[in-house]
Parts: C-alpha cells; sequence; structure tokens
C-alpha cells in the first residue's frame, strides 16, 4: 500500500468537493483537451465516450467527485479501483502513463479553478493523485501477472485471425477469433470481455470492448457484436470490413463482471439486446460446469428479427435441465406472437422476477442498455436486494451507478 495521505491534504481535498461538484465537468473536459495534445497518450483512449458532453467526461468527474467524498472512507471505492484497474488492462495502460495524466489533471484544475487552485490545493490533488495511482497501478501489476502465469496468457496486444463469422440476427453478428501465433489462449472468467484495436483508416486506429460470448475454452474467443449506426463505426467496420480471415489485435480478458468459480447461490441472468453477450458465456460454462445450479436466463428484445442467439440459448436451457429462459419483445413484429416467438410482450420488471424467480435467494447479473439497467438495479434495490447480490455490466462508462 502506498503511504498514507497527510491530514492537511485530507483536509483540503474534502474543501474541495463544492468546487468539484459544481466544476466537476468542465475540470474533465480540459483535462481531456490537455491530455490528448500528446498523440500517443490520445492512442490509448476509446473516444466515441469523448467530446463535448460525453460521456466519459461526466464519469470521470463523478469518479474524481466520489474519490473527494470518500478520502477518509477509501474502502467504498474498491469496486470503483477493480473497475478501472480492469480497464486500464483492456487498453493497455501502463505505469508510465500515469505522470501525463497528472499533469493534465492538475493543469486543468487550475485551469477552471482560477485563483481558488492555490498551490496548496494544487499539491494536495497532486499527493491524493498518486495515492490513487499507486493503488491502481499495484492492482494492475496483480492482474497481468495472474493473466501472464495462465495456460494462453499474454500481456498487451495479440494479434488475432476470424475464423468464422456467423449472422446471429438483423444487427448481431459473431466473430470466432483464434491467435495467429496457434499458442493457447487464457481461460476467460465467464462475463469478461476482450478490448480490440481496429485499423479502421489508414494511420487510424479505434478500441473498443466486447464481451466474450462463448463459454472459457483454451483455443479461442467469441464476440457477438451488435452494428451502431453512430459513433466512429468500429462495428459497421467489423461487419462490413472484418471477414474470415482478417487480423485484429487483442488484449487479455478483463472485466470485474463474471461468474465465480463456486456461485454461491441461485442466479438469475437478466440481459437487454446486446447485452446477453456476456450471459450466453455465463450460461454455457453453466451448463457445462455447473449441472446443479438453477439457472434463469431473462432477455429483453425489440422482436425476433433483433433478437440474437435464442435457439442456441434454448437449446443449452433444456440440456442443462435446471435452468429456465423467458424472453420479452417491447417491439413485436406482425409475425411475432407471444408465446410462440417469445414468452411475454413488453418489458423485464422487477414486480414480474419476484413473482417467477427465486427473488430472495439469487445473485442477479444484469448487463444491457442504460435504461434498461438503471431500471433494474435501482428496482432491486428498492426491493431490498443487497448491493452484493447485484451484478452489472453496462457498455461505456457507468457515470451514475458507479458514483453510487
Amino acid at each position: 500500500m502506498p503511504k498514507p495521505l497527510s491530514p492537511r491534504t485530507i483536509e483540503l481535498v474534502k474543501l474541495s468537493v463544492p468546487a468539484l461538484a459544481a466544476h466537476g465537468s468542465d475540470i474533465t473536459r480540459r483535462m481531456y483537451s490537455i491530455l490528448f495534445q500528446d498523440d500517443h497518450i490520445r492512442e490509448l483512449f476509446n473516444h466515441a465516450n469523448q467530446g463535448e458532453g460525453g460521456s466519459q467526461v461526466k464519469a470521470l468527474a463523478g469518479a474524481i467527485l466520489a474519490y473527494a467524498q470518500n478520502i477518509e472512507n477509501l474502502g467504498a471505492l474498491v469496486p470503483v479501483v477493480e473497475r478501472i484497474a480492469h480497464k486500464h488492462i483492456g487498453y493497455h495502460i501502463l505505469p508510465e502513463h500515469y505522470p501525463f495524466v497528472a499533469k493534465a489533471l492538475l493543469s486543468a484544475i487550475a485551469d477552471v479553478l482560477g485563483e481558488a487552485a492555490t498551490p496548496e490545493l494544487l499539491d494536495a490533488w497532486g499527493e491524493a493523485y498518486w495515492f490513487l495511482a499507486d493503488i491502481l497501478k499495484e492492482r494492475e501489476l496483480e492482474i497481468r501477472t495472474q493473466l501472464e502465469a495462465q495456460t494462453g496468457g499474454w500481456s498487451g496486444w495479440r494479434a488475432f485471425r476470424i475464423e468464422a463469422k456467423i449472422r446471429e440476427s438483423s444487427v448481431v453478428t459473431s466473430f470466432i477469433l483464434r491467435p495467429e501465433d496457434g499458442r493457447p489462449v487464457v481461460r476467460q472468467k465467464p462475463g469478461q470481455y476482450l478490448t480490440v484495436r481496429l485499423p479502421i483508416a489508414p494511420g487510424e486506429t479505434v478500441k473498443r470492448n466486447y464481451s466474450i460470448s462463448s463459454a472459457p475454452n483454451n483455443e479461442t474467443y467469441r464476440i457477438s457484436v451488435k452494428r451502431e449506426t453512430n459513433g466512429q463505426g468500429a462495428s459497421k467496420y467489423l461487419h462490413d470490413q472484418m471477414d474470415v480471415g482478417a487480423v485484429l489485435e487483442v488484449t487479455p480478458p478483463a472485466g470485474d463482471f463474471y461468474l465465480p468459480e463456486e456461485p454461491p447461490r441461485p442466479v438469475v441472468l437478466l440481459s437487454g439486446g446486446v447485452g446477453l453477450t456476456p450471459m450466453v458465456s455465463i450460461l454455457e460454462a453453466i451448463s457445462s460446469e455447473y449441472p446443479e445450479l438453477e439457472t434463469h436466463f431473462v432477455h429483453g428484445a425489440l422482436n425476433s428479427q433483433t433478437h440474437a442467439m435464442d435457439r442456441h440459448v434454448r437449446k443449452l436451457a433444456s440440456n442443462h435441465g435446471r435452468a429456465t429462459v423467458k424472453t420479452f419483445y417491447s417491439e413485436p413484429t406482425a409475425e411475432d406472437a407471444e408465446g410462440l416467438s417469445h414468452d411475454h410482450d413488453g418489458f423485464v420488471t422487477v414486480s414480474w422476477l419476484k413473482e417467477n424467480t427465486p427473488f430472495d435467494a439469487a445473485d442477479f447479473y444484469i448487463c444491457g442498455p442504460k435504461g434498461f439497467l438503471s431500471a433494474l438495479v435501482w428496482g432491486l434495490v428498492k426491493e431490498g436486494i443487497r448491493p452484493d447480490r447485484i451484478h452489472y455490466e453496462f457498455f461505456g462508462p457507468t457515470t451514475e451507478l458507479i458514483a453510487a
């Protein structure tokens, strides 16, 4: 552990909470503008979440505010540290990158707060930054060491070839990835993601996190990607330009959302849209490794056109024997019929879960769009489900969910 923060630093950081609450997004927006002046640092980031009003700007502002508010209760930040550490593994952020962030953050605080950013306050935030940075670096070293020690483990970017490309629905395509070097791959924890680097244009690459949708094995990974119409075109590039035989770069599996090795309770897997991808990985693992584990797979989609991997999921559940599948369509087509193409019209609700799952005994795993995730996470909390029984993955910065 790093050297404890000085009492004066703690005092000054706490005194800065009102200013951070009022100007946090301005500070983080300015920080990124400074940071991205350096091309090799800019290249480390996923820029889909940046920019004016970008979710990453707000997420970082919330994280800095939460750090200041909990500067005397750092145990509250353990889940945030774990999630950030895994993101850094995915984007291959290394110890030598931390000084660039420190310089940009302190410069942004000085620029935005003006005269209020006294030398003493900047020194305090410098100490606070490096205290947290040292905790993150220690955790990242542990994760990297564990990954490299496993069969098929590696660190940094590794070339993978697309071995197969499978259309799963009108919007989702699966890609089977096998390493070009022919060596094994590390077995991910069911629910984790890969970070891929795509050469979308000459001299331009983008990075994206994609959940692994296959059970752990030592040979390949499967990612199942929704074609998005907005953003920088990463998913469009994958769908349209990356055919069988194409090569992309991948960092090792990462993420703090996964099924534990010994699940202690029944499992309810809740997904919306392409959020089913980590749930399919978890269900595949349960089907092969946990024959006695009671499992409920509950999925919400627009309709049968967008619903991916339904037959595969139902076959896994049938073979398992103690797993059930229920699907909800919020916008069924004229060809869809409740009870035939899907189980229910409408949306997955907490009241339905109370009546149809082992509500008071299960662990809930949730992944999907922001509205889906927020409604179910808060709904479960309001119904008295303990936070340690609610596990979630969110595609993008988790903003207010992580801050809470």
